[in-house]
């Protein structure tokens, strides 16, 4: 194996399981690190992904992976931001063009630029080269796209905050939650349950609306203030109006219709999870009373940056469930199924 070459987790082609291989990374350059990755997390997102479930093609063999912690361990000679040793982490994406608007907003993951905001895996770099992602045992970034880890937070459990952390954080911070203001939880998965613990951190009241109350005793300890079952009709009939702000986190095919009938005049729904088909939407639902649907992905670098910072700063990290890298395709069958609380984590150091 030559310096460059890692072992890495990859999916041959689309749906087909996931095994162990190598990966070369790229020459250090002027601005680059190079960090041993000690953690991985696993989002829905890349078992769509991997799967094609967000459309044919792609490339492959595809090594996903975008919730990434670990320890710096060389430098390029232009860092400045970053030195051997920092726990840093590296979120849903490694570049952007850096200079349209949104870029020099610090709005990064919505790049407008020719190059766009380039994803941790599956994308084309500035280099022309596909990008591939976390599960593996290093990783060269450009020094902008890393995130300082606090001390406060465990890298095993901050992996989680670089995708499901930020994907609630934002939503919550443009749409002011806080005291006073009611948020309601769609799911209670890996997006849902930071989502009950930052919008309690936030000073927000709570609910969580899942399907049953399989999970109730979970959320109400994350800091949920109520718990309710979309199972139950009574459910949609009692909270009529009542929520400033929804977050739905799961990536079902729901009655958004119904959901809309659960904000308050101006309230906003907010999609997050990404579901394979389109959803319908009644107009008169939204607007009647002035609400809103709206969408939201991640977070630029100042804002994750100030995520993991809140997050430190008020002892919140993932809930997770570590495990051993032969054990990757037994955890996308586990997430199917919702039979994981609340995250899985990949030990790289058993890639």
């Amino acid at each position: 194996m030559t310096q460059n070459t890692v072992h890495a987790y990859a999916a041959p082609s689309p749906k087909a399981p996931l095994e162990r291989t190598t990966i070369v990374r790229r020459e250090l350059g002027e601005h680059d690190i190079l960090i041993d990755i000690k953690f991985a997390g696993i989002c829905h997102s890349d078992i769509h992904t991997v799967r094609g479930e967000w459309g044919e093609g792609g490339h492959f063999p595809l090594v996903p992976g975008h919730e990434i912690a670990g320890v710096v361990a060389e430098v390029g000679p232009g860092v400045t931001r970053h030195r051997p040793g920092d726990r840093v982490g590296v979120g849903c994406f490694v570049d952007s063009c850096r200079a349209c608007e949104n870029c020099r907003a610090g709005l990064q993951q919505y790049c407008t630029g020719e190059l766009g905001s380039v994803g941790t895996y599956g994308a084309i770099g500035r280099d022309g080269q596909v990008t591939q992602g976390g599960y593996a045992t290093r990783l060269v970034v450009d020094e902008n796209y890393a995130l300082r880890i606090p001390e406060g937070i465990a890298l095993d459990a901050a992996a989680p905050l670089l995708c499901a952390g930020i994907t609630v954080y934002s939503p919550l911070v443009h749409w002011q939650a806080g005291p006073g203001k009611k948020v309601a939880v769609v799911g209670l998965g890996g997006l849902g349950h930071m989502a009950v613990k930052i919008a309690h951190a936030m000073g927000a009241e709570v609910t969580v609306l899942s399907q049953s109350l399989r999970k109730k005793d979970d959320g109400l300890k994350l800091g949920a203030d109520h718990y309710r079952a979309t199972s139950d009709p009574a459910t949609f009939e009692e909270l009529a109006g009542t929520f400033d702000l929804i977050l739905n986190t799961v990536s079902a095919d729901l009655d958004l219709n119904a959901y809309f009938g659960l904000l308050r005049t101006d309230g906003t729904f907010v999609q997050l999870g990404a579901p394979e088909h389109p959803l319908s939407v009644a107009p008169f639902s939204l607007i009647t009373q002035r609400k809103a649907f709206a969408g939201s992905m991640i977070g630029g670098i100042p804002e994750t940056q100030e995520m993991l910072d809140f997050c430190a700063g008020h002892g919140i990290a993932a809930e997770i469930e570590l495990i051993e890298a032969e054990r990757i395709n037994e955890a996308y069958e586990r997430v199917l199924a919702s039979d994981v609380r609340y995250r899985f984590v990949i030990d790289a150091a058993t890639i």
